[in-house]
């Protein structure tokens, strides 16, 4: 079966409703009387984040239009030109909301529309181009034009398809939530193996020794290679600090490449269990590393970024990087961390400086073990957790990104092969 489809402008079945303007002096708590809840740009999220919600008198809300409903769309319509567009559902909440002057709630109207397929379309990787391209930038910030917003077309099956297609997003959606939740439980798990074998390093409760991290160096720390833009585009692979986070490397494949020459790839190559750390950066993200991978190909490190190798004997690796996460090495190089104009650096002598908790290596090569075996069960998480991406993106290309009388057709996929993916 096909399901045929028209092309609606925007505005002929949503509306953006405005946020409110008031002053920071106006900010109440959201526990006092005749208070409303009053959502932000920080509040759009993937979900609507409530964590930190302001609350306003409720004289502040002049128009009924302004509270906010379940199945509204709130819409950053000022900030950066990457977060214009940014949006996410309402649900039920449990106090009465409006919306401050940076947001806009996107909302159905007339009967033409189902409101979950407004929010699938409006967050989809067809549409959110689409949105930014209507946004006006200014000097430190862009504003989404609402009129040309208004103007964009939205294909529009008959209601009962548009509510199957939302039906099938949310499924997918669900499904890859649920593997992002079992990664996350995965390093929850981690993290708790890891204090239950060495305790927390602020108290030392096991009363390991304590050693400088430069004692168990055997090379460097080293700084890495310094090169201008125009040596960028083809050679060899060249890892910055953009392709690591929380001691993991992000995929090779996106590392850029450069010319270097032979003593410069001699002098910088990285190896495998090396470690990298981000020397220059904000005061959040300084003194971030990670444990190099084994490399696909050959691989040279930034200037912004120091290189060292451990003496194995004496520490591994594996348990070397999960400590330098720990907030009890996070405090040291904020105290170690020098201010520049728009950021900090720590130098080697700091790297060197670093105090860690020393178990025997007997029990590092425990918790090395138990790392090896959850990072094999992640990696099939991992897999899987693509997996669906790919498809949640397939299916979104099949759903929005045609237009006048388009056809779309049903997949057999989602019925036959999807609970055999989830089951994976």
């Amino acid at each position: 079966m096909a399901m045929s489809s028209r092309s609606y402008k925007l505005g002929d079945v949503a509306e953006f409703v405005r946020g409110i303007t008031f002053k920071p002096e106006d900010v109440i708590s959201i526990d006092e009387d005749d208070v409303v809840a009053c959502m932000r740009t920080k509040n759009i999220q993937r979900d609507l984040d409530i964590s930190d919600v302001w609350g306003l008198p409720s004289r502040f809300v002049r128009r009924k239009d302004q509270l906010l409903r379940v199945g509204d769309i709130l819409v950053s319509t000022a900030n950066s030109w990457n977060l214009v567009g940014k949006c996410c559902w309402v649900p039920e909440l449990d106090w009465p909301a409006t919306l401050g002057g940076f947001i806009s709630a996107l909302r159905p109207i007339g009967d033409k529309i189902d409101g979950r397929y407004l929010y699938r379309w409006f967050s989809s990787d067809i549409a959110q181009p689409q949105v930014r391209k209507c946004a006006r930038q200014t000097t430190n910030i862009a504003n989404l034009s609402i009129e040309q917003c208004l103007s964009l077309e939205i294909p529009l099956p008959i209601i009962s398809q548009q509510k199957r297609i939302a039906n099938i997003l949310d499924h997918v959606d669900d499904l890859r939530r649920n593997r992002a939740e079992a990664i996350a439980l995965l390093e929850e798990l981690l993290s708790a193996h890891f204090t239950n074998l060495f305790g927390d390093p602020n108290n030392n409760p096991k009363k390991f020794p304590s050693v400088s991290l430069g004692e168990l160096i055997i090379d460097g720390p080293t700084n890495g290679l310094y090169k201008s833009a125009d040596f960028y585009g083809d050679g060899t692979r060249i890892m910055r600090i953009n392709n690591f986070y929380d001691g993991v490397v992000n995929d090779q494949s996106t590392l850029r490449r450069l010319v270097v020459n032979t003593n410069e790839l001699e002098k910088y190559r990285l190896c495998q269990n090396d470690i990298v750390i981000n020397r220059v950066n904000s005061r959040e993200y300084l003194g971030k590393s990670a444990l190099v991978p084994e490399l696909e190909e050959k691989t040279v490190f930034e200037s912004n970024m120091m290189r060292l190798r451990l003496d194995k004997s004496r520490i591994s690796p594996v348990f070397c990087i999960k400590f330098l996460q720990t907030a009890f090495i996070r405090r040291q190089i904020a105290m170690m961390g020098k201010d520049a104009v728009n950021q900090s650096s720590i130098n080697q002598s700091d790297v060197r400086s670093l105090q860690i908790i020393l178990p025997p290596i007997e029990l590092q090569r425990v918790f090395e073990a138990y790392v090896a075996a959850s990072d094999s069960i992640k990696e099939k998480q991992f897999a899987h957790r693509d997996e669906l991406n790919n498809v949640f993106t397939a299916f979104q290309q099949k759903f929005f990104r045609n237009r006048h009388g388009s056809e779309y057709a049903e997949t057999q996929l989602y019925h036959d092969e999807m609970p055999k993916r989830a089951a994976g």
